[in-house]
């Protein structure tokens, strides 16, 4: 007779649980310490990284709105640093246009902010930057600092929409205040989703997003899915929305409003992690 005993149940539910793991799915089994300590999958990540690109559009149009300045999109408010530097030598000596205007203060205040932002990013690469606990509380601060700008801009009393270049709608110090906590909010957005490594590229710039779109060797391969050209495409889509909802929410709350609105957003957006699947377990 053998003297081989039969699997326990416990040993069975350690082997449910361990399949789980390998499946990268939260098992009942599964301390929630260790399901938020794992890695998300990249592949898994386009409804996350897409209300990103829809979070882009609609912060950017609430500034642009107001003063000109993208804050997001610092390669414009770097270049216009530049202009205005180069400002300083136009003109005859003692007729030069020395002032430091408030768009270029705008601009410079939303560029240092935004690398700010992106420079706080650094630490979910110590924690892990595909960690689904980093993932959830990078999200979760943006929306700390999105409402830390909306209060800004509540209090500050100014008007939300500008008519003209030369008028703008913002001027006073909280509304300096509120533009530098949403200009970082989009440095930590844009640090988290680059650090993904995806066809969504920052979440941010969608510049070699269009380049790559356009070059891409199934763009025009219709009858299949082609990953790339795909997630490029709901990336500007996305974008595009949310810079359209967001006008349309601006022009009916104003600014404090329409950040309030982005602030339950991005909440949502932090749990959203949670339901994104985790990477296959390696076989050793």
């Amino acid at each position: 007779m053998s003297n081989q005993k039969p699997p326990s149940k416990m040993s069975s539910n350690e082997n449910i649980a361990g399949s789980d793991v390998e499946r990268g799915q939260r098992s009942s089994h599964m301390p929630l310490w260790q399901y938020l300590m794992q890695d998300v999958d990249p592949k898994e990540t386009t409804g996350p990284l897409a209300m990103y690109c829809f979070m882009t559009g609609y912060i950017d149009v609430i500034s642009f709105s107001a003063i000109f300045v993208w804050c997001g999109f610092q390669t414009g408010n770097f270049a216009q640093l530049a202009i205005a530097l180069a400002r300083l030598f136009e003109g005859a000596p003692g007729f030069r246009d020395l002032t430091f205007h408030k768009a270029d203060q705008q601009a410079l205040c939303s560029l240092i902010s935004f690398q700010l932002g992106a420079f706080f990013g650094r630490l979910g690469d110590h924690i892990g930057p595909h960690k689904r606990i980093w993932l959830i509380s990078g999200t979760f601060v943006q929306a700390l600092l999105t409402m830390a700008g909306a209060i800004a801009f509540w209090k500050s009393g100014q008007g939300s929409i500008s008519g003209a270049r030369d008028l703008p709608a913002w001027t006073n110090a909280l509304t300096f205040v509120g533009l530098a906590f949403i200009s970082a909010s989009l440095g930590v957005q844009g640090i988290l989703g680059k650090r993904l490594n995806t066809q969504f590229g920052t979440t941010i710039v969608l510049t070699t997003v269009w380049v790559e779109l356009f070059t891409d060797p199934g763009l025009f391969n219709l009858r299949q899915r082609v990953k790339s050209r795909d997630h490029r495409l709901i990336a500007a889509v996305a974008l595009f929305l949310g810079a359209f909802v967001g006008r349309a929410i601006l022009g009916k709350l104003g600014t404090a409003g329409a950040l309030g609105v982005a602030v339950g957003f991005r909440v949502l957006m932090s749990f959203q992690w949670i339901f994104v699947q985790s990477k296959m377990a390696v076989s050793s």
